[in-house]
């Protein structure tokens, strides 16, 4: 093993500990550990997710090179997202990363969150991960050529971004306040949903009738996003319907319009995809590129991943869709970015500090 590129990677960004191991490009393993103790806050609290982090990361770690069949001897690498995220979560992956970097006498590669997302289409398991993996059973793993085009979609992100290599990444349109996440999350809470709120919106929009209540959609020139005139939207339709009702709750109205939560959740859901797919398919357009790719947290909702589809069916794109394993924050992505990176020798000193916001 001590001859092959042995690369174990840390991501600590936001509340997720995940640790993965990559050997000469095969994804030996990927664990993640996730936080149950925001769910009762609505939301990620900062101070929780570094102290949890704190807990899991030995764990994490010593699980993914345990379950790759390693040791620690025949890492050639440690892998670690630098931010942008949490600067109290990065910090306790930076520093662990750092301290076994510095233990075995191995380099440290720093790797940017974002373009990790990305370079999620370029993983290829290994025969067990994929055997013990249900989401992955089934998949075929096909990676783009450069260049190509990804919308980059998460909680605290949502970008356009033209790839021509691992290393080269052009954003082409951002948004210019809220992430189509954090839309999709703060309005489910006004819902009264439990977080995070992404899935249940998702869920529930299968049940309703995404015509019932229109919503605001922005005209922003461009390639760029706007999501905060879509979220007032949805609040003074509420407002608006709580005082035509005469309550003062969202269950009372609720109460009183049938499957209200449910038509809610799909007018939201289905102006977020079009407002998405919209500016998506400009961009492919005059860019004269058709081969387009998905990544990120909301990635894994299900009516984006169909209109994808539908809209390269027609637009006779080469649709690349990552599978659920690999959608939301993962060490697997990241140690795919930071293998290329050591093969070009492109190492991160080891004074280095994690940073809460940057760009691609």
């Amino acid at each position: 093993m001590s001859e092959k590129n042995v690369i174990l990677s840390i991501e600590s960004s936001c509340d997720d500990t995940s640790a993965a191991v990559i050997c000469d490009g095969l994804l030996l393993s990927n664990v993640i550990a996730s936080q149950k103790v925001h769910e009762e806050y609505g939301g990620v609290v900062p101070e929780l997710a570094s102290r949890a982090h704190q807990q899991n990361i030995v764990p994490v770690v010593d699980t993914a090179i345990r379950r790759a069949g390693i040791s620690k001897d025949d890492i050639s690498a440690i892998g670690f997202t630098r931010g942008p995220g949490l600067l109290g979560s990065l910090l306790v992956g930076t520093s662990f990363a750092k301290g076994l970097a510095v233990s075995l006498g191995v380099p440290l590669v720093e790797v940017n969150h974002l373009q990790g997302h990305i370079m999620a289409h370029f993983l290829h398991p290994y025969d067990s991960l994929v055997a013990a993996t249900p989401s992955l059973h089934g998949v075929e793993f096909r990676h783009p050529e450069y260049p190509f085009i990804c919308l980059l979609v998460s909680g605290g992100n949502s970008q356009i971004v033209r790839v021509d290599s691992y290393k080269d990444m052009t954003i082409l349109g951002q948004t210019i306040d809220d992430a189509a996440g954090e839309a999709f999350d703060k309005c489910a809470k006004v819902l009264g949903l439990p977080y995070p709120g992404g899935p249940w919106i998702d869920r529930l929009a299968k049940l309703g009738n995404s015509r019932a209540y229109p919503l605001a959609k922005p005209n922003i020139q461009g390639y760029d996003y706007s999501f905060s005139g879509l979220k007032t939207s949805f609040l003074y339709t509420i407002r608006d319907l709580m005082k035509e009702k005469g309550v003062d709750t969202v269950d009372a109205l609720a109460g009183q319009i049938p499957n209200f939560k449910e038509d809610m959740c799909a007018c939201l859901q289905t102006t977020v995809v079009d407002i998405l797919l919209r500016k998506l398919r400009k961009a492919a357009k005059d860019n004269g590129i058709k081969r387009i790719a998905v990544a990120g947290g909301v990635s894994a909702n299900s009516h984006l991943r169909e209109q994808m589809l539908l809209l390269g069916k027609k637009e006779k794109w080469d649709v690349f869709i990552p599978p659920f394993s690999f959608t939301t924050d993962n060490a697997a992505m990241i140690a795919q970015a930071a293998y290329y990176k050591y093969l070009d020798r492109d190492f991160c000193p080891i004074d280095a500090v994690p940073y809460a916001k940057t760009r691609i």
